[in-house]
């Protein structure tokens, strides 16, 4: 018979009465898109992480894309990843207009070989995205010091990683950016599909805010 690797059946049955009664909130509230729940889960989750903006979109891809924007990467430019990821960390690279170029892995983590970044990094790289994994963050504190002393912005992919930490701080509070993926299946996920950028800089929440929603700030 077929063993199912995820289902959230179970799941809401023990909490559908709580689930419904949100949904109902929503509902009855008479705004559906970026309202008051949308700004509270952006303020709590913004909190856990250990910074101070959360900006809600639709999905995780976006979250990555909007990320790139905000921080600059333009047709040409070069994001330093690495290619033991999911298809959409490139996709939102390409989407942005950005040149994957790739470093390995370390072949303990299997997260970013941060000792070979150095010979991924070029005269056109605009973002350097490392991609957390296993419960286990990218060593950051030796990343940030190679792109800042190259003055080189740092977006993390946090889509698998919600709660993991690097010598004290979440993942999410370690660079410029970080995007997090709340489809079904993720660590956090949401019934449906949603995503979420933070950040601790105020020039990128405004720029961010106004990407996720035609340019309007409110």
């Amino acid at each position: 018979m077929p063993i199912k690797v995820w289902d959230y059946v179970d799941e809401y049955l023990d909490n559908r009465d709580a689930i419904l009664e949100a949904v109902d909130s929503v509902f009855r509230s008479g705004q559906l898109i970026l309202g008051p729940r949308v700004r509270e889960f952006e303020t709590a989750f913004a909190a856990y992480c250990g910074v101070s903006h959360g900006i809600g979109v639709d999905n995780g891809t976006n979250a990555l894309m909007l990320g790139l924007k905000a921080l600059g990467v333009t047709p040409g430019s070069e994001v330093v990843t690495v290619p033991n990821t999911a298809v959409p960390t490139v996709a939102a690279i390409v989407a942005a207009g950005g040149v994957p170029r790739f470093v390995d892995i370390d072949r303990d983590s299997y997260v970013m070989d941060v000792n070979l970044l150095e010979t991924a990094i070029t005269a056109r790289t605009a973002c350097v995205l490392p991609v957390h994994l296993f419960g286990q963050c990218v060593p950051m504190s030796t990343l940030g010091r190679i792109t800042s002393a190259r003055g080189i912005p740092v977006l993390e992919d946090c889509s698998q990683s919600h709660g993991a930490s690097h010598e004290g701080r979440k993942c999410g509070s370690l660079s410029d950016l970080a995007a997090f993926s709340l489809y079904p299946t993720k660590t956090l996920g949401a019934y449906g599909d949603g995503g979420i950028v933070v950040t601790s800089r105020e020039d990128l929440d405004a720029r961010l805010r106004r990407l996720r929603f035609y340019g309007f700030d409110d």
